[in-house]
């Protein structure tokens, strides 16, 4: 079957194996409450949602995916969902690559979508699923930012930084997820930049340029392979600090009260 014909399938690995250090000492970040109930049951709920997603791959903690499998049994998810739960890596990106691995071959375009990002609504996820099978490579959801960004030489903690450049704040763009690939287009990626104990699958001394992006897209982009931006979400902020985690229930509440959710 050639690749123009093959039926699509889309899968969303969610990436949860972080300790979450700045919301202080405790559980992992992923499974911190929210309204109840841990980010991650609401975020591998978000992705469930789209009738476009069949199959949702957790990447817990190394050490902690039978707790992890444990936690989902316990949580109702739409029954026409597949959940599959893999051990992770050290880092984010070594543990995107464990769930790229766990794919099905009838996979054709997957989402990577944070844990820390537990209330993306629906209508996100899937404009990002329709633009990748339009035809997009790549797809982030987006906002444009309300502040005004400045660069600057970066300096010690608590010190006054110079500024040295302003960029046009129009061009900008927040960046969100759940982000849309094709499947191969990402796994090309990951196999170029990819990282084990000791270097590069290509070069076992080397240190990956791709560890230094700060998202799947980022390596792509080092691909040449253009990204495109559609719509974020207001809702789809990620819960790093203590305060997103009083505004997530607060939006949390407000959902359960208007939408029966």
């Amino acid at each position: 079957m050639s690749d123009e014909s093959r039926p699509h399938r889309t899968a969303a690995v969610i990436p949860a194996a972080g300790r979450g250090v700045r919301l202080g000492p405790g559980a992992p970040k992923a499974l911190r409450a929210i309204g109840g109930t841990p980010m991650l049951i609401h975020a591998v709920r978000a992705m469930a949602r789209s009738r476009a997603v069949s199959l949702v791959v957790v990447v817990a903690p190394s050490d902690g995916a039978p707790e992890v499998r444990r936690l989902l049994d316990e949580h109702p998810l739409p029954e026409r969902t597949e959940v599959l739960v893999v051990p992770g890596r050290e880092t984010r990106q070594g543990s995107v690559r464990a769930g790229l691995e766990a794919l099905p071959a009838d996979v054709t375009s997957v989402l990577v979508h944070d844990a820390a990002r537990p209330l993306v609504p629906v209508e996100t996820v899937d404009a990002v699923v329709e633009a990748v099978r339009d035809g997009a490579p790549a797809v982030v959801p987006a906002l444009a930012l309300a502040d005004t960004v400045k660069e600057v030489e970066p300096g010690k903690p608590g010190e006054p930084e110079p500024v040295v450049a302003t960029p046009e704040r129009a061009r900008l763009r927040a960046v969100q997820t759940p982000q849309g690939f094709d499947l191969a287009t990402l796994r090309r990626a990951h196999e170029k930049f990819a990282v084990t104990a000791g270097g590069s699958a290509a070069d076992p001394g080397a240190e990956s340029e791709g560890e230094g992006a700060t998202d799947d897209a980022g390596m792509v982009e080092r691909l040449g392979v253009t990204v495109v931006a559609v719509p974020g979400h207001e809702e789809a902020f990620k819960v790093t600090r203590p305060l997103d985690l009083v505004l997530a229930e607060a939006v949390l509440a407000r959902r359960r009260a208007t939408d029966a959710y």
